[in-house]
């Protein structure tokens, strides 16, 4: 089986700064991967440079069998293929609900047709199922800027949904919740992913929520890659050496 995500000796730099560090990383389709870290480590750096907008990067990358350029995104029927769910949501606030989760069907449409929105009956059976499942049917011709952060986080999964990606990448996308409705969020994700076989990449800034929900955690610090093994193997060490620099017992590291 081919691999989702397949990075290899990729760095990068900004202003000098070194943010990704030669790294290597694999992704099985339908895997579901948490990158944890301190602030600055590359997380949100390496899922830019996963879905195509990171530029001047050096090494090899390849997502879902198309390889990756540093000074060009990828096509736009290649680009379809991958999903994003931002940390800030980046909802159209005087769009309805039904209106977000719509504009997820723009890549995969034709581009006349995106241009003066003019949708199939499969894209609204699509948004419309989506809708259903993230339980926000009864919400459908609400505006978006009247929705609470929780509604407005299932808003942006749905709108990610209903482009039928391939692959999932998600930044921070429970970091404005509180921890009740962190949890819900990072459920919906993943189980609504897994109903799809879809792959899930997420950072985060919660280890032990990171265990719960991804079946790999990999753990980021200045750029590079300290471990890389399944969250059932996490110990408390591990999380020491990625948010305090204390060393993990070399012993226990996996190479994967």
């Amino acid at each position: 089986m081919n691999a989702a995500i397949s990075l290899s000796g990729v760095g990068h730099e900004f202003d000098g700064t070194m943010a990704l560090a030669a790294v290597d990383l694999t992704v099985m389709p339908g895997e579901c991967l948490a990158l944890i870290g301190p602030s600055g480590a590359g997380k949100s750096t390496l899922l830019a440079l996963m879905d195509g907008r990171l530029r001047g990067w050096n090494g090899r990358a390849e997502v879902l069998g198309a390889g990756l350029n540093s000074d060009q995104p990828p096509r736009r029927q290649v680009r379809a293929d991958t999903g994003f769910i931002f940390q800030d949501f980046a909802l159209v606030d005087r769009q309805s609900v039904y209106q977000n989760v719509m504009n997820g069907r723009l890549g995969r449409t034709s581009h006349w047709a995106s241009l003066w929105g003019r949708f199939s009956e499969r894209d609204h059976a699509v948004v419309g199922a989506v809708l259903q499942d993230t339980g926000l049917a009864d919400l459908a011709e609400r505006r978006a800027d009247q929705l609470s952060g929780g509604q407005r986080q299932r808003v942006a999964i749905a709108r990610c949904l209903a482009q039928e990606p391939q692959l999932i990448l998600a930044d921070e996308p429970v970091s404005n919740l509180d921890p009740a409705h962190a949890e819900k969020v990072l459920a919906l994700i993943t189980s609504a992913a897994r109903k799809r076989g879809i792959g899930v990449v997420f950072t985060s800034h919660q280890p032990e929520l990171s265990q719960r929900f991804a079946d790999r955690v990999v753990g980021l610090r200045d750029g590079r890659i300290l471990f890389d093994r399944p969250s059932g193997l996490i110990s408390e060490r591990d999380v020491s050496e990625v948010y305090n620099g204390a060393m993990a017992d070399p012993q226990l590291r996996v190479v994967s």
